[in-house]
């Protein structure tokens, strides 16, 4: 094991943390919150002291890095993410308990939304703008971020794909160009393009400039922390429909995108992923608009929720313009499939990824068919390419592990004595990195109500489902350790 350049690499990331917290530490000076400023200042120092000092310890290092270090490397850096970034909701006061501090941190970085804040405007806008902007840095990955900004890895290539493999979500992840970081540049590029459009849509329609920022960046790691209480069912139609449409657009696989870039539109139109997501998501906004038409006083408003709603879930957002768990039993069976099935893959959605459904469902039919005819040979192909048996393999594994993994939680946190809906859809929507469930958990509550246990239970799905589980798993395998 390379503890050397696992350490390097976790104090550039923490020293990287320390530099994004300098604008909410400005917002909080501005508005005269000191204490806020005060807590601020201390994450800094901390996390520069510790960052550097890792650097300093780790500076020398020839020895190789492989997918285990990568794994680890990914898995640590996450952690430590959390950990740290936790305090200033902890110091400031504005969550008191470090453990919910730590749930609501990884929350944000996870991209998942859930909260166990019952209201969310009383907070400072320092802190506020950090809560959103972890859902922004953890949408597309932190240390994908880091190999888009730096040099790192120019002596020993191999390693930069072992780090984005180990953080990109999907069952197999690919290079755009031939080097990784010109790969990771062109996905931070869409990725920061398509969050200052949807900003400045969302300024057209009369929000106000914080609220816009910290509504697109939400948006654009579709994570869902909201600046209201009632998160965005107080703004205008006109807002509701932009951040729709934006969450559907960021479920989508970014290397679409760059074929778009390079006008191979044809390509992006026959791949089966695409379709397959954008043919689910207006099945079921038709189904559920007309589902609930009898609980709005027009078509058009059914539609409208609808939509957003399916785009909410589906994206693994967490925004709420309604409380679907409110709705008719088959709009809500509609949503909890769309919980768990999720976006694209190489997107910032969660969920298991259309991807892998589509996966899941060819080498299901593919084994049909070979117990028919057991002399037959087959391949599964997406997009007419056959799909290497280990991608299938890993896929497989990842399907057991999820629901193992599914089932043990819910067992572990049935011990509070809440109901099966609001544990099962706990877990689903923190695994799925969703946000809201239904009934104690729903888009009207939060998860205050849990155990410590509980949520550190929570915590560990949430970290589970955005780094795909296996760079988690492994730091609990002796394995992984041994020489």
């Amino acid at each position: 094991m390379n503890y050397r350049a696992i350490g390097r690499f976790i104090g550039q990331i923490i020293l990287l943390e320390a530099f994004f917290m300098v604008p909410a530490l400005a917002i909080s000076l501005y508005d005269g919150h000191m204490k806020e400023v005060f807590s601020f200042l201390i994450t800094i120092s901390i996390s520069l002291i510790i960052g550097l000092s890792l650097k300093r310890i780790t500076k020398k290092d020839n020895r190789g890095f492989y997918a285990k270090e990568g794994l680890v490397c990914v898995g640590f850096s996450w952690i430590s993410l959390s950990i740290i970034g936790a305090l200033p909701f902890f110091i400031s006061g504005s969550i008191p308990n470090y453990l919910d501090a730590l749930f609501e941190t990884v929350s944000g970085f996870t991209t998942t939304g859930a909260s166990i804040l019952s209201e969310v405007e009383p907070l400072d806008r320092g802190i506020l703008y950090w809560r959103s902007f972890s859902h922004w840095l953890g949408g597309m990955g932190v240390l994908v971020f880091l190999l888009a900004i730096s040099n790192v890895g120019e002596k020993n290539k191999g390693f930069t794909m072992h780090l984005m493999r180990a953080e990109s979500p999907g069952p197999s992840v690919g290079k755009l160009v031939p080097k990784i970081r010109d790969t990771a540049m062109i996905l931070y590029g869409i990725y920061i393009g398509l969050t200052v459009l949807n900003i400045i849509f969302l300024l057209f329609g009369g929000m106000p400039i914080f609220d816009a920022v910290c509504t697109g960046i939400g948006t654009a790691g579709t994570g869902g922390f909201g600046i209201k209480n009632d998160s965005i069912a107080g703004y205008s139609p006109y807002i509701q429909w932009v951040c729709t449409v934006f969450m559907l657009l960021f479920g989508v696989n970014f290397s679409c995108y760059y074929l778009f870039l390079l006008r191979q539109v044809k390509s992006v139109f026959r791949d089966e992923e695409f379709r397959f997501y954008w043919i689910m998501n207006i099945g079921a906004i038709l189904l559920i608009s007309f589902n609930i038409r009898p609980l709005y006083s027009s078509i058009w408003e059914a539609l409208r929720h609808g939509a957003f709603q399916v785009a909410t879930v589906v994206t693994t957002t967490g925004f709420a313009t309604a409380d679907f768990d409110a709705w008719p039993g088959l709009s809500k069976a509609i949503m909890l499939t769309l919980m768990i099935v999720g976006a694209s893959a190489g997107s910032t959605g969660g969920g298991m990824k259309c991807a892998r459904i589509i996966l899941i469902a060819k080498s299901l039919f593919r084994n049909i068919r070979k117990t028919i005819n057991p002399q037959r040979i087959e391949v599964v192909r997406v997009n007419k390419k056959a799909i290497d048996e280990k991608i299938l393999d890993n896929t497989n594994a990842y399907l057991a592990s999820y629901v193992l993994i599914l089932i043990v939680s819910f067992i572990i946190i049935s011990f509070d004595g809440f109901s099966i809906t609001t544990n099962i859809s706990a877990v689903i929507a923190c695994l799925n990195n969703i946000g809201p469930g239904f009934e104690m958990v729903g888009p009207t509550s939060n998860y205050a109500a849990f155990s410590p246990i509980s949520k550190l239970i929570l915590i560990i799905d949430m970290l589970l489902g955005r780094l795909e589980i296996f760079p988690i798993l492994i730091l609990f395998s002796k394995s992984t350790w041994s020489k």
